[in-house]
């Protein structure tokens, strides 16, 4: 008897750790799936400034592309041409800010934490399999 007893202590002592360890794992999960999600937001944030500069540089060229067919209009001097150039610079700089500001929306959405939920999955399935041997 007493030899059943102490198998029952190491058994109580196993369950003991399995139980810890899962429930450090489960806290890790649950890290992992906070700090992919913050990543995600500012990732769409990033996006939404760019989106936001490119709208207001916009504008700006918009701006200059009136006075420049308004000097055009009214001088025929090069005036109009230096105009034209700096409007084409700024519809660049609108070109650049919208594919940042495109790269920064894919990579943040949708703001789901998919490592941390296949880091679960392959979890669950490993103790799955262990449990069944």
């Amino acid at each position: 008897m007493p030899r059943a007893t102490e198998h029952e202590a190491k058994l109580g002592a196993s369950a003991k750790q399995v139980a810890e360890h899962a429930s450090a794992l489960a806290r890790l999960e649950v890290e992992l799936a906070t700090l992919e999600v913050k990543r995600k937001i500012a990732s769409l944030g990033r996006g939404a400034a760019f989106a936001a500069a490119a709208a207001l540089v916009l504008l700006y060229a918009l701006g200059f592309g009136l006075a420049s067919a308004a000097a055009g209009i009214a001088t025929a001097t090069p005036v109009w041409a230096a105009l034209l150039i700096v409007t084409g610079v700024l519809v660049i700089l609108i070109a650049l800010l919208g594919v940042l500001a495109k790269i920064s929306f894919d990579r943040g959405a949708p703001p789901m934490p998919d490592q941390a939920i296949r880091e679960a999955k392959l979890t669950r399935e490993t103790l799955r399999h262990d449990g069944e041997h």
